[in-house]
């Protein structure tokens, strides 16, 4: 019989850490929280002294009995919940919901799910934490206050089915701001003018770019400026005035943290936050590989530290020798430079064993997980490799007291470039043409004149949405996609083309918060409700303390709002259906899973239609409307609208093109129209379509 028990978070989780511990132990899962605030009130007594009051969730009641059976059996009892503060949490409210206060009781962390690093948990088991788990329910207390207090006050103002929330709201905000940044922007009128010369000896020209007078770097704002320039140049003689050449040091990235492989799973892999999140919780609570069993391919998720164990840290610097070369070994070790308090309680997201190499375990993982996986392998190898090298060539060219300037490089040693390039970093090398020096002749062959607006700030994606919030303080590594999800299911924010924009719900409910509740969105009393959050993990700040000098400015802010605020309507989106019960025309309605048709006479009428979203292509079988829909299990498909009695349906979107070839309907895939008849074959360049 099994003398110790291991409860841990995750049912994913038990496989994995029992095959590490043997017979002594048995491994359960809590499945999460087992313990939360009442949903139907408050749940914080307010008048004495804000004490929380926890009940068991709803569903949860059969896990609790079957651990406490296990409890019963058990020497010890090791409590193995995630290592951060929700983590440590959990294991309070185990302890008290399992009653434990008699039992040999221990709680143990590990940043990765390894045989070594389990084992090594359990030989330095200690107490659970109290300014962790405080610091936790600092932060739920004062989250619940503000959803609980705020969102009856939207629903009485505006609508049911709104929320508030002390992060969310400010998420908002900031793409709020940005959209009102993006209308109020006036753009200004520059040119740019490009020589191009021809060199003796080399067949290709030599392109420069205006830079301004040989005083002073030079904008040229309108036509009139352009012509001035262009006629001090005309029958000017150009000479090269300096040739440098230099090297310059691109140093390798540092390994990931949430934020950042939030950010660059998003730009390279068009994952959004949830879908990051969701396949890396795969890859940290283990896969099974062929050969090794179930393994832990990743350590821990949430973070925002860059830290690496010095244990890691070694083995990744011989693997880089071995597998590249010495030259491409890390000299000293990079450190992270941020004003802000990071939270180093564990390490950066990097693989588990740097030796299982991503192409090696493909077959074991999905699409989507060797993508991710393959990401973070590759950041972390190349994190502990040497800088890439360019050398560099800068060339000034003079005329008539203005001054052209080439500037190119190339190059001289990969370094960490040869496992892996960020995707904004991705450029092509300029290489000049070699021989360049003073005395080189020059002979103009043309100037190239080009008219430009300047560009307002881009909207926000969730990659860029998720790096503005950690550089403002606001949320943590845990909280950012479930921010970024909550605001979208609100239909407050919606994306297109991964750009974040804010619908007319949105802006009501932003303007009434600013309104309203100013401090709850401003962006400073946010941060510093993290740094004071900070402090309760610290233990240099009691949680009552934070949770009561808020309280009574948020009442004070919710009385006010009941008594002043304005109704506001905002009207539902009509369809093109009508109401096959009373000839209505239907409105777009908003339920659990996502859009349905409503008829706009409710309560006298309760007739609903599912909403298709019509793509403008007619169906080539019948003629009505093909729509986009989706399977029992989430994948998407098209087809016609008046199915069964239509059968037409493909799973890549129909374009109104028809096949040059066979006259059939024509799918786009990729950047290719391809005919829908397989015998066919016929394919064309989607771009070629565009008008």
């Amino acid at each position: 019989m099994a003398k110790y028990l291991v409860i841990v978070e995750s049912p994913a989780k038990v496989k994995t850490i029992k095959k590490f511990l043997g017979a002594n132990y048995e491994v359960a899962a809590s499945n999460g929280h087992v313990r939360d605030l009442p949903r139907s009130v408050l749940g914080i007594d307010v008048e004495h002294d804000f004490e929380p009051k926890y009940i068991t969730i709803r569903g949860k009641g059969d896990i609790l009995a079957n651990l406490r059976k296990e409890v019963k059996k058990a020497e010890k009892i090791y409590l193995a919940t995630d290592p951060d503060r929700e983590g440590e949490a959990i294991s309070w409210h185990l302890l008290a919901a399992l009653k434990l206060e008699n039992k040999k009781v221990y709680r143990i962390t590990f940043n990765e799910i390894t045989k070594t690093a389990v084992k090594e948990s359990l030989k330095n088991a200690r107490e659970i934490d109290m300014d962790l788990v405080d610091a936790q329910q600092a932060r739920r207390c004062l989250d619940r206050m503000v959803g609980y207090k705020i969102s009856p006050v939207l629903w009485a103002k505006v609508k049911r089915g709104l929320s508030a929330g002390r992060v969310q709201s400010v998420a908002l905000r900031i793409i709020c701001d940005r959209e009102e940044e993006i209308n109020a922007f006036i753009p200004e009128e520059y040119w740019t003018l490009d020589a191009s010369f021809a060199v003796a000896g080399e067949k290709k020209p030599l392109l420069a770019k205006y830079y301004g007078t040989v005083e002073e770097k030079r904008t040229i704002s309108s036509r009139e400026e352009l012509d001035q320039i262009k006629k001090q140049l005309d029958q000017a003689d150009y000479q090269v005035s300096s040739v440098k050449s230099g090297e310059r040091i691109k140093k390798a990235p540092l390994p990931f943290t949430t934020s950042t492989l939030q950010q660059e799973a998003s730009k390279v892999l068009n994952f959004s936050t949830q879908k990051t999140m969701r396949l890396a919780q795969q890859l940290y609570e283990g896969v099974e590989i062929k050969g090794s069993g179930t393994a832990g391919i990743i350590t821990y998720l949430r973070t925002d530290s860059t830290r690496v164990s010095e244990e890691a840290a070694k083995t990744a610097e011989a693997f880089v020798r071995e597998k590249y070369g010495e030259a491409y070994a890390a000299g000293a070790k990079q450190e992270q430079k941020s004003g802000k308090k990071i939270q180093d309680a564990h390490e950066a997201i990097r693989p588990t064993d740097i030796s299982r190499i991503p192409s090696e375990i493909k077959e074991s993982l999905s699409r989507d997980q060797f993508r991710l996986y393959q990401l973070i392998w590759k950041r972390f190898v190349a994190s502990c490799m040497a800088p890439a090298v360019y050398e560099t060539t800068s060339v000034k060219i003079d005329a008539a007291g203005h001054r052209f300037s080439v500037a190119a490089s190339k190059v001289k040693f990969d370094g960490f470039m040869s496992v892996y390039t960020e995707e904004e970093e991705k450029e092509e090398n300029n290489t000049l043409m070699k021989g360049i020096s003073r005395d080189t002749a020059l002979t103009l062959k043309s100037l190239e004149e080009k008219q430009h607006f300047t560009q307002p700030a881009p909207h926000y994606t969730e990659a860029s949405l998720v790096r503005a919030m950690e550089e403002l303080g606001i949320g943590r590594p845990s909280t950012y996609a479930p921010t970024i999800t909550t605001i979208l299911a609100r239909r407050y924010i919606v994306k297109e083309n991964r750009n974040l924009y804010v619908t007319e719900l949105g802006e009501v409910v932003n303007n009434m918060m600013k309104e309203a509740f100013p401090s709850i969105v401003d962006v400073n009393f946010t941060a510093t409700m993290e740094a004071l959050l900070d402090g309760v993990e610290e233990g240099s700040v009691k949680w009552k303390t934070v949770v009561s000098n808020f309280y009574p400015d948020l009442e004070e802010a919710v009385d006010k709002a009941e008594k002043e605020l304005d109704q506001v309507e905002i009207a539902d989106e009509l369809s093109d259906e009508f109401c096959d019960n009373c000839g209505r025309q239907m409105v777009i309605k908003y339920g659990p899973h996502g859009r349905f048709l409503a008829c706009p006479g409710f309560p006298e009428c309760r007739s609903t239609k599912p909403y298709f979203e019509k793509i403008g292509v007619a169906c080539p079988k019948c003629g009505k409307d093909i729509v986009l829909k989706k399977t029992k299990k989430g994948r998407k498909y098209y087809g016609c609208i008046d199915n069964p009695e239509c059968d037409f349906m493909v799973w890549q979107k129909p374009v109104e093109d028809r096949c040059d070839r066979c006259g059939s309907i024509m799918l786009q895939k990729g950047n290719k129209l391809v005919c829908a008849d397989e015998n066919c074959g016929f394919v064309k360049d989607a771009q070629k379509q565009e008008i």
